[in-house]
């Protein structure tokens, strides 16, 4: 028999899920994306753009950055299937995309390679026609929502309305707008904001501040309201490196971190490590910061039951006390370095969001290996315009400068390592000239 457990509820790292709908000219595609670049806080952003490139034209104009702009990675889609669909969604995870756009959300219903004509496709392959097709093709639906809601970004997706009509009395009566997507689709998402002229009303959300809201041209304040029903979250990862650099850690406390992040599946999440800003998992970090507070001494109490991740009944809430020890390697001890002489003391510092989006670009450029730090420092001191020994000597503005810089190199697929190293030795050939 299989046993439930409930576990207290919380709102950790929670994600906007966000439809826009309208007619053609509302102006969804541009609200997505500026609506993406408050939600991004410095992330990538993805679209996959089912209208034949229409979102291409708010992108950069070469040689004008007086022309308003959105910087985003484009995947044009012109077959839309739900299994196209999961694969975009897969390709997002795998470049690290913080906000991912569906422009539009409403071809992957009534599209080419969309639901309605898969259901014509399939009634033609089994008995009972159309109607017996529904059932796997509401399987292939199901799929791909989960999918969909499940992309660890966040999530915005453009659906296309039309009047609907009726002939009553042999009178044409107009009964207002349909939204071109299986009836309740609407229920899927937290907010759902209808686009009349580029001005856009809430009319379906699950966070009452948001209840009604009408703002014209919706952009990076709605998106921040947003964001701040999300806020009461609290991110799972950097709640543990919190207490884990928190003064008075115990090695009892350690190992509860470690059952916690164990019973989670975040032992092997990407951090940026908290003392050098190097590349890191968490479970390596918690063994190393167990380590350095591990008593010493023979004849110390054992821990608590609550510490081994043992609880009464034959709960498990993680390893028992003797894996964090087993899974100790001789670890170096890490020394922070001093903040750099050259570094402004009164600028607001590189922020943890920042330090973790740095490991998913130099991966992208192919320095993410730990064997690879002196190239990053190099390269990161080269791209500032000062020599740095720490990625927590960075400002917030030289993060961002950073990010932005492997960001526009890290999109260039199979090029993007040898591309970057060649823009790097042209830095340094600069630097020298000019010594």
């Amino acid at each position: 028999m299989t046993t439930f457990t409930f576990a207290p509820a919380t709102r950790e790292t929670a994600k906007a899920r966000i439809a826009l709908q309208g007619p053609g000219g509302s102006g969804k595609t541009k609200t997505a994306l500026r609506m993406a670049e408050a939600l991004a806080k410095g992330g990538q952003i993805g679209v996959v753009d089912t209208e034949r490139g229409s979102a291409l034209k708010y992108a950069p104009v070469p040689g004008r950055p007086d022309i308003e702009a959105h910087t985003f990675a484009h995947l044009p889609m012109a077959f839309c299937s739900p299994e196209n669909l999961i694969a975009a969604v897969d390709a997002a995870i795998e470049a690290r995309i913080a906000v991912l756009i569906i422009d539009s959300w409403s071809h992957f219903w009534a599209g080419k390679g969309g639901l309605l004509a898969r259901v014509e496709e399939e009634g033609k392959k089994i008995s009972g026609g159309k109607f017996s097709a529904w059932d796997p093709v509401n399987r292939m639906e199901q799929d791909m929502l989960d999918a969909l809601l499940g992309f660890p970004g966040h999530v915005i997706v453009t659906m296309r309305t039309k009047n609907d009509y009726e002939l009553s009395g042999g009178k044409v009566k107009k009964l207002g707008v349909k939204t071109v997507q299986r009836e309740g689709a609407e229920y899927e998402v937290d907010v759902v904001i209808d686009m009349v002229e580029g001005t856009g009303t809430v009319t379906k959300t699950r966070y009452t501040a948001l209840d009604g809201a009408c703002v014209h041209h919706p952009g990076e304040d709605f998106a921040e309201a947003i964001l701040e029903q999300l806020g009461q979250g609290v991110d799972p990862v950097q709640s543990i490196v919190d207490e884990l650099v928190r003064e008075g850690l115990t090695y009892d406390r350690a190992l509860e971190l470690h059952g916690q992040a164990n019973s989670r599946r975040l032992l092997g999440a990407d951090l940026l490590h908290p003392k050098t800003g190097e590349p890191a998992k968490l479970g390596d970090v918690i063994k190393e910061y167990g380590q350095a507070v591990k008593p010493v001494t023979t004849g110390v109490t054992p821990p608590s039951p609550q510490a081994t991740g043992q609880l009464s009944g034959g709960e498990y809430t993680g390893p028992p006390a003797h894996s964090l020890a087993d899974a100790e390697a001789s670890a170096p001890a890490v020394r922070q370095a001093p903040p750099s002489a050259e570094q402004d003391q009164g600028s607001e510092p590189v922020s943890a969001p920042q330090m973790r989006m740095m490991h998913a670009c130099f991966t992208k450029v192919g320095l993410a290996h730990k064997d690879s730090r002196d190239q990053r420092l190099r390269a990161t001191s080269l791209i500032i315009g000062r020599q740095i020994g720490s990625a927590n000597e960075l400002t917030k503005g030289e993060a961002q400068e950073l990010l932005d810089t492997l960001t526009a190199f890290g999109e260039r697929g199979q090029t993007a390592a040898a591309e970057f190293a060649d823009m790097v030795q042209g830095l340094e050939t600069e630097a020298l000239a000019s010594v």
